[in-house]
């Protein structure tokens, strides 16, 4: 079992129309990013992807700063 949990909103493919996809996932672990580009070495985004990209990477920063949050002490 991985310890990453991809984002389930990001759907971005590279514009070329080959099959190249983008994925972005946090560790659950330790909250680390992983902005993942399948299948080739570089990716071509629409405007449209880039931002969707950027999306995903503002919730996965989200998300690790939830996990790695040190608890307050009340």
């Amino acid at each position: 079992m991985s310890a990453y949990s991809s984002d389930p909103d990001l759907n971005v493919y590279d514009v070329t129309g080959n099959g190249t996809e983008v994925d972005v996932a946090t560790n659950l672990l330790n909250g680390d990013i992983r902005l993942s580009i399948l299948w080739t070495q570089d990716v071509l985004l629409s405007a449209e992807a880039a931002d969707e990209v950027a999306d995903a990477l503002r919730r996965a920063a989200s998300q690790s700063r939830s996990i790695t949050a040190t608890p307050s002490a009340d």
